[in-house]
């Protein structure tokens, strides 16, 4: 067991058991993918830490658990172990309570909203009725099933069964859904943070350039780097690999028939450079030396351009260094090319370090991890659903800009990881509007970062697949993860992609609007409904001499109602409804009951009106009882199909064939029970002919004034 102060010695393959300080280090390169997610070596030494407001993940003179030695050897001393260690402080960030989420959030609010409502209404129809009747067991038991009738008691399944077959869509869309609550989040995020490794490119390195000493793209520097990589028999890097299988490599460079090797120079990392020596047919080797750019120019005392092979000149060394750096502005990683030809030996030549000199300086090869060609389409789709995509990573800026210039992401400015460090909380959510790309991160910085989104009001997901993203991938409101990400990042994660595409994320954002879209109608339905009615029994309590509705009655109401609403998980969504992100807004909802409800109660009362002067209903509770009864019915299944839609019910939007037929077969069923031989029991009568003639002018009313006050509603308060 290791302990701080233990002295450790690392070699290449060895996996670093703690967080250390290099005492020794000689030709030193680490991979930090599991911290930074950027799979290129770090090179490390036993020099100090160059700054302190740096990224300690950048610090040059220590290694950190969980990342593994490419090559090279070190000695190093034990500063941190177990928890204490960055890695140990990624697990932290990930464990504990559950943070709460705009969906849990909107939930909790509309609960609330609700108890406050029954709280005032339910003791208040239960005062009415008791002071006017003086019976205190009757109005309990009415009031009672008023709570009953208040209480939204179908929204557990319809959210469950809404959540449900969204993520059963979703999975057919290559989108897995872990939480379902997450796919509400999905369709309500404004702000998508996510790597630029990966997910804009496409996590590989390949070969982007190949060009003479002017600029020029060369086929024979693409020949000599390839006999380069080919005969090396070390480990091959990600620059040779890329090489190798380089797709316009002529198919005349014959390997086996015109080369035969020699001998090779291995790389070392104090020359940083490479040689083989190959004999071509006419008899003459060739070295062929790739390596670091400056390393390689120092060597050459030629340069090769358009065939000719002339001395190299102090301005042409200048201008290959604006070359180069140029190409490193835009991102790219440079090596160097050079050459020379000697005469064949008759025995076995051995080529050393000396050999490398006077050499012919033939080019530059450039490589990038290239953007993906589906990412411009998909971040431009991501932005027609309002979606604003911001970049998050670990690798400098260079080279983020690069990737960003080609998807069209807009990255004149950066907020850098070192910058972050020196901010509270608090200064970092007043700017954090401001910047589109974050570059240099550790992973806490994503985790702040994410939390300042947050705080600024934004429904926010974060997409990531590296243990270096665990934190904010538990943080986000939504946490996005792909099938190949490691094993701590998919548990941390809501939703797991099984392509790493911003494509299928897009289809995904819509299917969660949707979602969302037939939670919101049931709220907005059961709501407003319930309310209306309650406000109506209020009303009614105050001058009937007897009850409105039998408990009975309300509750037998109440079922049909409900289960009227059973088919909302199927209907359709309107397309203005997908076109920009949706969120729980609890005022808006509390302002939508407190309109819609009362339109209701207006054609109640026009209904006891009716009831009253022109069928005797006074005399006649029963009477009384059976016709609400049925208006209340007709009137709440109508409100179903208004509300659904921001357009014109039945003519501009249709619901699904589920939910009319289950409204049709609600209605039929209610005006049964008034005829059927439960009507006693249920203490119904049979209507008189002249009633149904009064109701379809109720009804045709309600249904207009309610279709009014709708599109005031969404005109003045700018309402969905």
């Amino acid at each position: 067991m290791l302990v701080p102060g233990d002295l450790i010695r690392l070699g290449a393959g060895d996996m670093v058991p703690a967080d250390v300080r290099l005492l020794v280090a000689k030709d030193l390169f680490l991979n930090q993918a599991s911290l930074t997610g950027e799979s290129m070596p770090i090179e490390k030494t036993a020099a100090a830490v160059s700054g302190a407001n740096d990224n300690p993940l950048d610090a040059p003179n220590v290694c950190f658990l969980g990342t593994n030695v490419e090559s090279g050897t070190a000695t190093a001393m034990v500063v941190c172990t177990g928890d204490k260690t960055s890695f140990g402080s990624l697990a932290s960030h990930i464990t504990g309570q559950e943070i709460s989420t705009s969906f849990d959030k909107g939930i909790n609010g509309f609960t609330w909203l609700m108890i406050r409502f029954i709280l005032v209404m339910v003791p208040a129809v239960f005062i009415i009725n008791g002071l006017a009747r003086h019976n205190w067991l009757e109005a309990f038991l009415f009031a009672l099933a008023v709570a009953v009738g208040l209480t939204p008691e179908m929204l557990p399944m319809i959210v469950t069964v809404n959540l449900s077959k969204g993520a059963l869509v979703m999975s057919r869309k290559k989108v897995i859904v872990k939480r379902l609550n997450a796919i509400q989040n999905f369709g309500a995020m404004d702000v998508l943070c996510t790597d630029k490794t990966g997910t804009l490119t496409e996590g590989r390195i390949v070969l982007e350039q190949y060009l003479d000493p002017d600029g020029h793209s060369s086929l024979k520097v693409l020949d000599y780097a390839y006999l380069n990589s080919y005969y090396h028999t070390g480990l091959k890097n990600l620059m040779d690999e890329a090489i190798l299988k380089h797709e316009e490599l002529p198919a005349s460079l014959n390997i086996r028939e015109q080369f035969r090797k020699i001998d090779e120079i291995p790389f070392d990392f104090i020359r940083k450079r490479m040689s083989v020596v190959v004999e071509e047919l006419s008899g003459l080797n060739i070295l062929i030396c790739k390596g670091a750019v400056e390393g390689v120019m120092e060597l050459c005392s030629f340069a090769e351009v358009n065939g000719e092979i002339q001395a190299i000149l102090p301005e042409q060394r200048q201008h290959c260094r604006e070359l180069v750096a140029a190409l490193n502005g835009q991102g790219f990683r440079v090596v160097a090319l050079a050459y020379r030809k000697m005469p064949g030996a008759t025995d076995d030549p051995v080529y050393t370090v000396k050999d490398e000199s006077a050499l012919v300086l033939l080019g530059f090869l450039s490589f990038l991890d290239p953007p993906k060609e589906s990412a411009t389409a998909a971040l431009a789709k991501l932005a027609s659903l309002k979606v604003d995509v911001r970049i998050l990573t670990g690798d400098n800026e260079i080279i983020t800009a690069c990737i960003c210039g080609k998807v069209g992401v807009p990255a004149d400015r950066f907020l850098l990881g070192p910058q972050i460090e020196l901010m509270n909380d608090e200064e970092l959510t007043a700017v954090v509007m401001d910047y589109r790309v974050f570059a240099r991160l550790a992973p806490i910085h994503k985790q702040r970062i994410i939390r300042a989104f947050q705080r600024n009001g934004h429904v926010t997901g974060f997409m990531g697949d590296g243990i270096n993203d665990a934190p904010a991938l538990k943080v986000a409101d939504v946490g996005i993860s792909v099938n190949s990400a490691v094993d701590i990042a998919k548990e941390s994660s809501d939703i797991i992609l099984l392509e790493n595409s911003l494509q299928v994320l897009e289809q995904g954002v819509s299917e969660g609007r949707r979602v969302f879209g037939n939670i919101v109608k049931y709220i907005r339905m059961a709501a407003s409904s319930n309310f209306g009615n309650m406000f109506s029994v209020v009303g009614a309590s105050a001058f009937l001499p007897y009850l409105p509705m039998l408990p009975i009655q309300v509750l037998t109401n109440n079922l049909l109602y409900d289960f009227s609403q059973t088919a909302i998980p199927t209907d359709n969504v309107d397309a203005d409804w997908l076109v920009k992100p949706r969120k729980w807004t609890i005022s808006e909802l509390r302002r939508f009951i407190l309109v819609i409800g009362p339109v209701s109660s207006i054609f109640d009362y026009a209904t006891f009106f009716v009831l009253w002067h022109f069928f005797d209903a006074q005399h006649n509770p029963a009477l009384f009882h059976t016709g609400w009864f049925i208006e209340s019915l007709f009137s709440q299944t109508l409100i179903i199909h208004i509300i659904r839609t921001n357009k014109i019910p039945f003519i501009e939007s249709r619901a699904s064939w589920p939910l009319t037929l289950t409204s049709l077969i609600i209605v039929l069923v209610g005006v049964w029970l008034t005829i059927s031989p439960l009507a006693t029991t249920l203490g119904f009568v049979r209507l008189p002919a002249a009633f149904w003639g009064w109701l379809a002018g109720i009804l045709v009313g309600y249904v207009a004034l309610t279709q009014v006050v709708k599109n005031w509603l969404q005109k003045k308060y700018n309402m969905q």
